[in-house]
């Protein structure tokens, strides 16, 4: 028998919860919230945006990896550090699937306090899909989906044997369904704004608009909606990490959430706990920033040059745990004697020390406990 799914409901979208049953779980998330800001907010500019930077990073190559893709890491990094204008030596140039994932988050993120709009969702999903999708797979890029495309439904098992686990309202009704939504989003709030991120998600990922991509967009708008509710357009956690450690109940609380009625209150528990846990586990991706921190404290009496600078950076952001003369030089552009001398004054001044590895090269890396 085929289930009623919630945008069938009357009454829809009015979304109902336990408000008084929320109260403490989002109690210890804004707790949370607060705690990790206030700890962000004691570091140095520098390493705030560093931060920032490489949260934005997992959040590219998890949001993605939720639908199934895998991005590489550098290519995600080089395309934030040039928009946000940091270094990008070393780093391989962007493709077009990345630079577009890349401008929606930053758009979502640095721009949350701008007004949602029909345009905005649009060109989000453009940038997502540059060349309207895959060879395989063609989709119409910047435009909601259509009768062409059938009916949206969101499918597991084998050809013949699939299992729908959800359908989402006809093309015929989105462009309605996005209006509310969007008059919704831009009114003034009424609920806390994390629960209402919760919800954008929600439900825009329930009408699922688009014949691709509604997932990671759905996912950026709940970050909009995240970094309204810090008051800082950085990112010092991030959600998308958290649903894809965590893919499989995310799928069945949305699958049952959708299949029942308007009561949401079950999706909020479980987005709640798991934005708990997004934050809690900002700490392992935010340790490398404050050992950073650490090591410019214990060494800001040594004069370092331009390029033994930027190298230790390079060290301590982690592109790479250890490197050689040759990929020193190859970076920072200078001579392989050039290098050799930066390197042989690090060694000397015990910043740097020779890999114990081997190889055919000598590499080196940052002393143990430099930092620390």
């Amino acid at each position: 028998m085929r289930p009623i799914y919630i945008h069938e409901r009357e009454g829809w979208p009015r979304l109902r919860w336990d408000e008084a049953g929320l109260a403490r779980p989002l109690g210890i998330v804004r707790h949370a919230q607060g705690r990790l800001l206030g700890q962000m907010e004691a570091l140095g500019v520098a390493q705030r945006e560093e931060a920032s930077v490489r949260i934005l990073t997992e959040d590219a190559l998890r949001t993605s990896a939720i639908e199934g893709e895998t991005l590489d890491a550098d290519q995600v990094r080089s395309s934030l550090a040039r928009r946000m204008g940091l270094a990008t030596a070393g780093l391989p140039p962007p493709s077009r699937e990345v630079d577009g994932l890349v401008e929606m988050m930053l758009d979502a993120t640095r721009q949350a306090g701008a007004a949602l709009t029909e345009e905005r969702l649009l060109g989000w999903h453009a940038a997502l899909f540059p060349v309207g999708g895959s060879p395989l797979v063609r989709i119409t890029s910047g435009a909601w989906r259509t009768a062409a495309s059938g009916p949206m439904r969101v499918v597991s098992g084998a050809y013949g044997h699939e299992r729908v686990h959800f359908e989402a309202p006809s093309h015929d009704r989105v462009a309605g369904e996005i209006r509310g939504f969007l008059d919704w989003f831009n009114a003034p709030l009424v609920v806390d704004p994390v629960i209402a991120s919760a919800l954008a998600h929600f439900w825009f990922v329930t009408i699922h608009p688009f014949e691709d991509g509604n997932g990671r967009i759905a996912r950026a708008i709940a970050d909009l909606q995240l970094a309204r509710a810090d008051g800082t357009h950085q990112r010092f956690y991030s959600m998308s990490a958290q649903i894809q450690r965590e893919r499989t109940a995310y799928y069945d609380v949305l699958e049952r959430s959708q299949r029942g009625s308007l009561d949401v209150t079950a999706w909020l528990e479980w987005y709640l706990a798991c934005l708990q846990r997004a934050i809690a586990g900002s700490g392992a991706l935010l340790t490398g920033v404050l050992a950073e921190a650490r090591f410019w404290r214990e060494y800001q009496a040594v004069s370092f040059n331009e390029r033994q600078r930027r190298m230790l950076h390079w060290l301590l952001a982690g592109p790479e745990a250890s490197l050689t003369s040759s990929r020193w030089a190859k970076v920072t552009e200078c001579s392989a004697d050039t290098a050799l001398r930066d390197i042989t004054e690090l060694l000397a001044r015990e910043v740097l020390v020779r890999d114990a590895t081997g190889g055919r090269s000598t590499r080196y890396r940052l002393r143990a406990g430099s930092g620390g």
